[in-house]
């Protein structure tokens, strides 16, 4: 069983330590540090660096989205996990551009915490059903606008064709193989090709990866 070293970041005690004490229940968790800052979490995560971080995102001093965006660049590999009173739209359309990995409510219930962590750890991402509805909202925007007959993603040297746009949209809406198929008046093994293509050009692993490429390269607006 594959052991995942935890931080938890928070500025109020009480509610760190409560935390704290629910991931402690489970044999494949470990806390390996606690901050009450960005600024005490930078410091620490040089020294023991963990696989996944809980990360408040209102706090005294450095934000969890100051944080954040330095997590991004200097550690890369590590999952961030939003854990915040504030669930506006805004709040996640921001975060996701930035790159985190997931975005929860305080209030979340501890089965969904844990579903949460574990998808983060072996796909990447978690996105609930209030994180998809801001993302189908943000894909309402961009369609409105005039579309391209190709686009050019430069930080990545990537060029998507038009259908490919299409496709990724789609995906991005939830849209399954069979239904883009249908949606476009094309075959299902064409949609294959072009999803496998998608995959291939941008270098995710599934189409929930694909929807977050798509945001944090503003394929739709956010």
């Amino acid at each position: 069983m594959t052991t995942l070293k935890l931080a938890v970041v928070d500025d109020h005690k009480l509610f760190r330590q409560g935390l704290i004490q629910i991931l402690k229940k489970f044999d494949n968790y470990e806390v390996i540090f606690e901050a009450a800052s960005g600024e005490e979490l930078l410091e620490k995560v040089g020294f023991t660096p963990p696989d996944i971080v809980l990360l408040d995102l209102n706090m005294k001093g450095m934000s969890g989205q100051e944080a954040s965006v330095i997590l991004r660049t200097e550690h890369p590999a590590m999952k961030i996990i939003i854990l915040s009173m504030n669930y506006s739209h805004d709040y996640i359309r921001q975060m996701m551009k930035i790159g985190v990995h997931g975005y929860l409510p305080k209030d979340i219930d501890q089965k969904k915490l844990v579903e949460a962590i574990d998808q983060v750890y072996s796909k990447g991402h978690y996105m609930d059903d209030e994180i998809a509805a801001v993302l189908r909202e943000a894909l309402q925007i961009t369609e409105r606008r005039n579309a391209k007959k190709s686009t050019v993603i430069e930080s990545e040297n990537i060029v998507l064709t038009e259908r490919e746009m299409e496709v990724l949209k789609l995906i991005c809406k939830g849209y399954n193989t069979g239904q883009i198929a249908e949606e476009l008046f094309i075959s299902y093994r064409t949609v294959e090709g072009h999803r496998k293509n998608l995959l291939l050009k941008t270098g995710v692993a599934n189409s929930v990866s694909l929807v977050v490429f798509a945001v944090k390269h503003s394929l739709i607006d956010m």
